[in-house]
């Protein structure tokens, strides 16, 4: 059974909540996490058809070790409450909310979700794709400690928007809002997810940006196309060779002549004690992502 603390949040793909093909093709995709959206993928004349369908594909189940969450309308939004408690009951792993800007939002989310029913364990995503969110970015990831608060699913798109920036291969334009996400998830233990790349068709584009999110500290991707999930997955999963020097290190750190050691030379390399911490998570990472490979 895959290891929650670790589950493999490497890609999440958006799928239109109007399109009842998509939902049912999602079950089978390697896909680590599956967005259901009612927001952006959806016209407005198809939003309550949309709602319909994703609820009802999501309470008939068969996605398996896929995490399923359901993005809603914002609250302010003429759909928003009512996608909210309609995504509620169909018992998703969480719910994902659109322009959050600060910690009372996500104070009134997690009020809304516990007024439509919702488990302790159902979590609450939220996209940080508003200028004012980078600049309460703190605020928000503290609501961690009295709300379901899991996560954190960065929109590019919209932030590009919003601040007028061209989205430029490098990012340059991103580095400080998206650097401020993974700082704030880290702090206060959240997943954090990449924003989505664009230009379907350009493969080695999307596996730049992946490296590029990768070596910033996020978990994953989001993306909006099933071709994207191959090279979305190779780039966040470990390296074979950091799993492999991961458990040489907790083997070391384990031999009974190196008890009570805090500094040992692992295949000639200086390692201490926060490199173990470190092998272990890397170790258990792997161990997830295997389990959820032969479950899928």
């Amino acid at each position: 059974m895959t290891d929650a603390a670790h589950r493999p949040r490497r890609s999440a793909l958006y799928m239109p909540g109007a399109n009842t093909r998509a939902l049912e093709k999602a079950k089978s995709l390697p896909a680590d996490l599956l967005l259901l959206d009612l927001e952006d993928a959806v016209a407005p004349d198809a939003k309550l058809e949309a709602r319909e369908a994703v609820c009802s594909a999501v309470k008939a189940g068969g996605y398996g070790p896929r995490e399923v969450v359901i993005r809603v309308n914002s609250a302010d939004t003429e759909w928003g409450l009512d996608d909210m408690a309609a995504a509620v009951a169909a018992g998703p792993d969480g719910v994902l909310a659109p322009k959050v800007i600060d910690g009372g939002d996500v104070d009134r989310l997690n009020d809304a979700m516990s007024r439509a029913g919702a488990s302790n364990e159902m979590g609450l995503w939220v996209m940080i794709e508003m200028p004012k969110a980078i600049l309460n970015i703190q605020e928000i990831a503290e609501a961690v400690g009295r709300t379901r608060l899991k996560g954190f699913v960065m929109g590019t798109n919209d932030l590009a928007k919003e601040m007028r920036a061209q989205a430029t291969p490098d990012r340059v334009a991103f580095q400080h809002s998206l650097g401020a996400a993974v700082t704030a998830a880290r702090a206060y233990d959240l997943i954090v997810l990449d924003g989505v790349f664009n230009d379907i068709s350009n493969t080695e584009g999307l596996e730049a940006e992946c490296a590029q999110g990768r070596a910033m500290g996020f978990d994953g991707k989001t993306l909006i196309h099933p071709s994207q999930l191959e090279p979305c997955n190779r780039i966040f999963s470990p390296d074979a060779a950091d799993v492999a020097q991961a458990h040489d290190v907790i083997a070391a750190f384990a031999a009974p002549e190196n008890a009570g050691k805090g500094v040992l030379k692992v295949n000639g390399k200086m390692t201490e004690l926060l490199h173990l911490a470190e092998a272990e998570r890397l170790v258990a990472v792997q161990a997830a992502i295997d389990d959820f490979a032969a479950s899928v």
